[in-house]
């Protein structure tokens, strides 16, 4: 039995040949041993360098996440204001045609022309503005015709304090219409001759009225003449032309 295991150092020889040198399938066992075993050692630094490498990114290198922390930042947000309400107070309106009425510095005869045109509606056109410095709006009033709407008369109401109107100023001719422009009162007056129409008058007369002391006084005049061949009849538009080039 000894022969077949060998004996001694032979023994131990032997032993180290079947261990490391003997037959073929015990030596493949081995080499498959060492070939998963470097197998493994591979993969587990593969392992490691991935790992280095998410790391390396996550703490700020310049990898692929290098466009900076996502999520980190605060959002900003916009929180829409109301708009502030308007502390300006309506502008009261006036019964114009009671003012008139009732205006002993209106004539006689616009005061009993003065008649609604259908229903209700008088012929008066009623603007409110600043032209006095008084403690409200100033109102501008103009009287006009049914028929044709051409003005007979202008009239400024400045307030007073205590609610009532005092009128400030009038003019009453025909074809006058009274505005308010940037704190002047502006009237125009159309001019006609001996044988214009209502709707084709000659010319017209713009004068511009400041208050100063108590009073309007005249400011600017501008005079218009209108050309009496417009309107006289019926034609073609001239054919355009292409403008000329240099």
């Amino acid at each position: 039995m000894r022969g077949l295991t060998g004996s001694g150092g032979g023994g131990g020889a032997s032993g180290d040949a079947v261990t490391d040198g003997g037959s073929g399938n015990r030596t493949g066992g081995g080499g498959r041993h060492l070939t998963r075993w470097a197998a493994s050692s591979t993969a587990l630094a593969g392992l490691a360098v991935i790992g280095l490498f998410a790391v390396s990114c996550s703490t700020g290198g310049t990898g692929t996440r290098d466009e900076g922390p996502a999520g980190t930042q605060p959002v900003a947000q916009i929180t829409p204001t109301a708009a502030a309400p308007s502390k300006a107070r309506p502008t009261p309106r006036v019964d114009a045609v009671a003012l008139l009425k009732a205006d002993t510095r209106v004539s006689e005869r616009v005061r009993t022309d003065l008649k609604p045109c259908t229903g209700d509606e008088y012929p008066v056109d009623t603007s409110y503005g600043k032209l006095t410095g008084g403690p409200g709006a100033d109102v501008v009033v103009n009287v006009m015709t049914c028929g044709d709407s051409v003005g007979v008369g202008t009239y400024v109401y400045r307030p007073r304090a205590n609610g009532t109107y005092e009128n400030v100023f009038t003019t009453e001719q025909p074809a006058v219409y009274g505005t308010i422009d940037r704190g002047d009162l502006v009237v125009t007056t159309q001019v006609y001759g001996k044988k214009d129409s209502v709707a084709y008058p000659s010319g017209e007369e713009v004068i511009t009225y400041h208050w100063a002391n108590t009073r309007f006084s005249e400011e600017d005049r501008v005079h218009n003449d209108f050309n009496r061949a417009v309107g006289a009849g019926e034609g073609d538009f001239p054919e355009p032309t292409e403008p000329t080039k240099n």
